[in-house]
């Protein structure tokens, strides 16, 4: 499955992850300490919902243009972060993860972003312009590791990737193994696509047999029943998620997956450890 973010900028699952990773970095900055925040696929940083690629697929209008016309409390944070890169308006733009980790920052964070495709890339700096961000240009396997240990005691990887390699899930179960013997205390998230319930399980079994014992899934699926060769939901591995963050889970969800739920269907987002 080829994800690149330009195409599908302010969907359902943006809203999801974008929702989430605030509250996941808020919960953390309840203690003083820094964090490090990197992100592996950056992306473009910035998306114009009007542009080419964006329009092709309308897939916003499910996603941010309908948390934007919910009222629903929960989500003004997330409304927020996207009207910043709008002169606070309607959503024109829409921040990638690097935009919405970058107005999350403190004085004392840092934030580490990474982008492999060399056009995205140049887009990423000038979208981060003005932010205390460092932008690279490397393999984000090689990056995610070689960042590990973060040089603040705290932090937390974001991972993105657009799954167009058919090897890509099996890198991400061979990094996160390498990555949590390095690292075993940090914070890591893996955002992934969903599209038919029993290659997913395949994939959940592997990643079970790494025996991490704090592996928090969310699953967003937006229909009451798979939808065969199409996009149906997205979810989010997240290792070592704080407590406040657990705990403040279920009301977000719940508002997202009313919010979200696509006409004639009620939707699901189910939160579950995987080694339970």
């Amino acid at each position: 499955m080829n994800y690149r973010h330009s195409f599908h900028a302010g969907n359902s699952a943006d809203v999801v992850k974008h929702g989430l990773l605030i509250a996941l970095v808020r919960a953390l900055q309840q203690k003083p300490g820094a964090l490090t925040l990197i992100d592996t696929h950056a992306g473009c940083g910035l998306y114009d919902l009007g542009g080419e690629q964006a329009q092709r697929t309308g897939e916003a209008t499910q996603g941010v243009v309908r948390a934007f016309a919910d009222t629903n409390p929960l989500l003004d944070d997330y409304r927020a972060a996207v009207r910043a890169v709008n002169d606070g308006g309607e959503p024109r733009l829409y921040p990638g993860s690097p935009q919405f980790l970058a107005q999350l920052l403190r004085e004392q964070d840092v934030l580490i972003l990474n982008e492999k495709h060399p056009e995205d890339a140049r887009a990423l700096r000038g979208a981060m312009r003005g932010t205390p961000a460092a932008v690279h240009e490397r393999d984000a396997y090689e990056l995610w590791l070689a960042m590990l240990p973060t040089r603040t005691p705290r932090g937390v990887v974001v991972v993105d990737p657009p799954y167009e390699q058919t090897d890509e899930r099996a890198r991400i179960v061979t990094t996160l193994a390498a990555a949590y013997r390095k690292w075993a205390h940090g914070v890591t998230v893996i955002w992934y696509p969903l599209k038919d319930r029993t290659t997913h399980q395949q994939w959940k079994a592997q990643l079970r047999r790494l025996g991490i014992p704090k592996f928090l899934v969310v699953e967003h699926w937006l229909y009451d029943a798979d939808e065969p060769g199409i996009y149906n939901g997205a979810g989010l591995f997240i290792v070592n998620p704080p407590y406040a963050f657990t705990q403040a889970l279920p009301p977000l969800l719940e508002a997202l997956r009313a919010t979200l739920a696509p006409e004639g269907h009620r939707g699901e987002i189910t939160i579950d450890w995987l080694n339970a």
